[in-house]
């Protein structure tokens, strides 16, 4: 499987300061259509049939439905082909300053028609089982997503602090200890107060983020779906740091055979991208 290069020219300076400033960048136009439809493809086959990961982030009560799971690349063959043939690896390298770039996982989050529940604002790197700087998350749409329902950022967030993880449907602190790490702010109290970002995506756009980017999502207007497939992927500087709680996503054993502070050389972690 070999991946299409970026288009010369693609990615401007600009772009890679707005990640670097902001924590984020929106890519427009990056996947064509045949990446989008086999994306779609894979996304479909994942809803069809759920993995034992798969996770409801929605309440009985809600008139819609908010779906997630997790890696998943291994075992739907649009997935992996997407993973490994789409220029996003090149992409993450030029974003980072990273010579390579390592899977770490896949996450599909779908919403459906008239989905009420909110993705709360949130840092995804605290709920990971990393260390490290040099990584992106890209958050990418096989359906046309409003401002209204679309990712939001805090621009800047992602230069830390860390921030408590708490569980999206009840709240509790099942990662670090409670008192350990800051509280989020209350950020949807006082929106005018924080320097919030995000766009409007048609299919073929694609958001970069940094694991430490504050961010979070409405729900999604009756009439409209959001299926989206998130592909995270790590640096150079990238290390194991095993917790001694469940992370999400989890890697059993994981902790047996890398060690804390380990460079992500494991199979589980492919090598999607290496500069010459």
């Amino acid at each position: 499987m070999a991946a299409r290069l970026l288009p010369k020219g693609y990615l401007a300076e600009s772009q890679v300061g707005d990640f670097q400033r902001d924590g984020v960048v929106i890519l427009r136009g990056l996947l064509n259509q045949s990446e989008i439809e086999l994306l779609k493809s894979g996304i479909d086959r994942n809803l069809a049939a759920p993995s034992p990961r798969a996770k409801i982030a929605s309440r009985p009560e809600d008139p819609g439905l908010f779906i997630e799971d997790f890696c998943s690349w291994s075992e739907i063959p649009a997935y992996e082909q997407f993973i490994r043939e789409t220029p996003l690896a090149e992409l993450a390298a030029h974003l980072t300053g990273s010579r390579t770039i390592r899977l770490y996982h896949d996450h599909m989050l779908t919403k459906e028609s008239g989905t009420r529940q909110r993705t709360p604002w949130h840092q995804d790197q605290p709920y990971y089982n990393i260390e490290g700087r040099q990584n992106v998350s890209f958050w990418i749409p096989v359906d046309p997503v409003s401002r209204e329902a679309t990712l939001e950022f805090v621009a800047g967030s992602h230069l830390g602090p860390w921030l408590m993880p708490r569980t999206f449907m009840s709240a509790e602190a099942k990662w670090f200890p409670d008192g350990s790490l800051s509280e989020l702010p209350a950020i949807e109290a006082n929106r005018s107060a924080f320097p919030i970002v995000g766009w409007a995506m048609e299919p073929g756009d694609v958001l970069a983020f940094h694991m430490l980017a504050l961010h979070g999502s409405a729900g999604v207007e009756p009439g409209r779906r959001r299926r989206v497939f998130s592909l995270r992927v790590l640096g150079d500087d990238v290390t194991h740091a095993p917790r001694r709680w469940v992370t999400s996503p989890l890697f059993p054993g994981l902790d047996q055979e890398l060690p804390a502070g380990a460079a992500m050389e494991h199979p589980l972690f492919p090598v999607l991208y290496r500069a010459n």
